[in-house]
């Protein structure tokens, strides 16, 4: 059982207020690291809103899926549903890593189903979070900076890592990568193929 246990991947929570730059990160581990599994959320809003690639699904349609046990962690976040498909789960307990995009209102679910567990915080001034924030064009920078003003505090704890991407991106990359566990034994384990095979599907 011990063996087991070690055999688990971590699961790595990149967090952080928007505008911090969390997906540029996601996108330089993807390609630095293809050993670890970097989820599609399922998520209740339109495939063209913008943003991450993500699997667009109604409401009612997430409620259910919800309730089936579809998904390995799930939460609600600015008023909207996000889902992570039971592959996340497999391939954890086939000691592989997984990086996933996630939110604050998930950390404590997450730490209590997944251990062990790893939250990335990105962190930025907020006057450059403010501007990123504007470019988008869906808001002024006056209003992004009361968006911020209202976000709850970021996590705690020993198992937390700040990232800082106030700067050169280059620079948060290689602090982002060095934060991350190292590869796992490659042998393949029971599951591995099936959590891939659904990650692929999703």
């Amino acid at each position: 059982m011990t063996d087991r246990l070690r055999a688990r991947g971590v699961l790595h929570l990149v967090v952080g207020p928007s505008g911090v730059g969390k997906d540029a990160l996601i996108d330089r581990a993807r390609v630095a690291r293809p050993d670890i599994l970097f989820p599609r959320r399922w998520i209740t809003r339109s495939a063209d809103a913008g943003g991450e690639a993500h699997v667009a699904v109604a409401p009612e349609a997430f409620e259910a899926m919800a309730a089936a046990g579809d998904f390995a962690l799930h939460w609600r976040a600015h008023g909207l549903a996000y889902g992570v498909p039971r592959a996340m789960a497999d391939a954890l307990g086939a000691g592989r890593h997984v990086v996933l995009n996630a939110s604050r209102a998930a950390v404590a679910q997450a730490r209590a189903q997944f251990q062990p567990v790893r939250v990335l915080l990105v962190a930025a001034p907020p006057e450059a979070l403010a501007r990123r924030i504007a470019a988008r064009g869906r808001e002024t920078e006056a209003e992004a900076r009361a968006r911020l003003d209202r976000a709850p505090p970021p996590p705690t704890g020993p198992d937390v890592r700040t990232i800082d991407n106030g700067g050169a991106l280059d620079d948060a990359a290689a602090a982002f990568l060095a934060a991350l566990a190292p590869p796992v034994d490659p042998e393949p384990e029971a599951g591995q193929s099936r959590s891939r095979l659904m990650e692929e599907r999703s």
